[in-house]
């Protein structure tokens, strides 16, 4: 090991001499993010980004104590993709926090739409021991927040499929994790284990592929979470 300065661009540059995936989790929009993203636009780690934005409505960002500034937060999007064109990006976001009204809920989903984001996660808020929220008056009832998340699942469901659609004809890049019965399971650099989707591995080389290689797979059809590629015989790793 060596000595790194506590700057998490440095970090990240020495996390790109490893020769390994590396995908980058939980990090909070301030503007060094800017500068990552021109690190994955070369190449020194994945172009994968989870941010938690939380949540669309600046009033409930602001008792969340988060920052609250979704149109920079778009103009942002807008310029890391502009900039790395095939970075994923993945996000986080609550309902029913206490206080959150038809209209907050909104904008919520009027962010999520202009944002476009790939990969989304989405919690009800439940009660944390210590957390100020809990001594808020207005909370949301059980149901609503439960019809507020199919919603918002429904909404963000279609922007995935959306986004996976347009991998399908391309080549990626695929990691395998399993190999069984003519059918391999992977996943691409837009893939994290666990939470994100992954990549279905079919074709007369699937049997061959071997767990924690990387290979070149052809998409052939998507879903809104998976894709779905062939492979033929005597294939290499990448």
């Amino acid at each position: 090991g060596k000595p790194i300065k506590t700057n998490i661009l440095e970090l990240c540059r020495a996390l790109g001499t490893l020769g390994v995936w590396v995908r980058l989790h939980y990090v909070y929009p301030y503007p060094h993010v800017d500068n990552i993203v021109r690190l994955m636009a070369e190449g020194s780690v994945l172009p994968y980004l989870d941010i938690p934005f939380q949540h669309g409505s600046p009033r409930i960002l602001k008792l969340m104590r988060r920052p609250a500034h979704a149109e920079n937060v778009l103009e942002r999007i807008v310029r890391w993709r502009r900039e790395c064109p095939e970075i994923t990006l993945r996000s986080t976001f609550i309902v029913g926090f206490p206080g959150e009204t038809d209209e907050d809920f909104g904008l919520l989903l009027e962010f999520i739409e202009n944002a476009n984001l790939d990969r989304v996660g989405c919690f009800q808020y439940s009660a944390v021991a210590g957390a100020t929220a809990n001594d808020f008056s207005d909370s949301v009832s059980e149901g609503e927040k439960q019809a507020r998340w199919d919603e918002f699942m429904r909404v963000q469901q279609s922007i995935s499929q959306r986004r996976l659609a347009r991998k399908v004809g391309r080549k990626i890049d695929v990691i395998v994790d399993t190999v069984n019965d003519g059918h391999a399971v992977g996943r691409s650099v837009g893939d994290s284990p666990e939470i994100d989707g992954c990549v279905h591995i079919y074709g007369s080389g699937s049997s061959d592929l071997m767990p924690g290689e990387i290979y070149s797979v052809e998409i052939e059809r998507s879903t809104e979470y998976d894709l779905f590629a062939s492979i033929g015989p005597e294939v290499g790793p990448s």
